[in-house]
């Protein structure tokens, strides 16, 4: 009797190992080929995204790269299965090209061949300016302080025929660091990316740091908030949780 309930013991732990196994293999599978989660730790794409979103990005959306595998592993180059591109206003989480460790992810502003440029903090693209509206301030906490920032509704232009994107973006002026640049040209096989929080963001206007993104380094388009956090609860501090969650912000969809 004893010999039997060992073998059964025994074959218990391995269905238990087994099933853990494929557990593994499944998320694996589908963190590769379907959708990756990814955190907001910074301001930069504010107010489209918060510091404490937690977001879906779809991996398909544009094929797969190096990049969607995981550590980057360098088993292809360029993209495959490419049944999308990257359009004007989409939000997408690449490698950061002067350190591919580093997710970024910002909405793309320039398509391969454009000329992308900043005058009196207004966005340019091939000569002509984009249209913005304004619309109520907005509200900016960093840290302990706040700031009051005007919100505008910034329309980008898509493909002929088809209607402009529009997005929000904030500022505190129009004669900032970034606001006034040289003309950036597109290289091909390269996007142009920007933050919705225009005065607070590192992003494509800052050669040395981020500069044009190679269509290989895109990983993935942000597709849907799953969780959002406030920070005012600390991991430990369970008690406080319900009342740090932005309820409003599930499953909400990143436009």
């Amino acid at each position: 009797m004893k010999a039997i309930a060992k073998k059964k013991s025994t074959g218990g732990v391995f269905e238990t190992v087994k099933t853990i196994v494929y557990a593994i293999l499944i998320a694996l599978v589908v963190r590769t080929v379907a959708y990756e989660p990814f955190n907001i730790p910074s301001g930069s794409m504010i107010p489209t995204l918060l510091v404490g979103d937690y977001l879906f990005v779809s991996k398909f959306s544009y094929g797969y790269s190096r990049f969607s595998l995981p550590f980057g592993l360098p088993l292809f180059s360029g993209r495959i299965f490419a049944f999308g591109r990257p359009q004007r206003g989409d939000v997408v989480v690449f490698k950061l090209p002067t350190d591919t460790s580093t997710d970024y992810i910002k909405r793309i502003v320039g398509l391969p061949g454009d000329k992308i440029q900043m005058i009196h903090g207004q966005l340019y693209i091939n000569g002509q300016q984009v249209p913005r509206r304004q619309v109520d301030d907005y509200q900016y906490q960093e840290g302990g302080t706040f700031l009051l920032m005007h919100e505008y509704i910034e329309s980008l232009p898509r493909e002929p025929g088809e209607k402009a994107y529009d997005h929000p973006i904030i500022k505190i002026g129009d004669d900032g660091p970034l606001d006034n640049t040289a003309v950036y040209e597109v290289p091909e096989g390269h996007y142009f990316a920007m933050g919705d929080n225009r005065d607070n963001s590192q992003d494509s206007r800052v050669m040395s740091a981020v500069g044009f993104v190679p269509a290989e380094n895109l990983v993935g388009k942000a597709q849907f908030l799953f969780f959002s956090t406030d920070g005012s609860a600390a991991w430990w501090e369970v008690w406080k949780w319900p009342f740090a969650v932005r309820y409003s912000r599930l499953l909400n969809g990143v436009h």
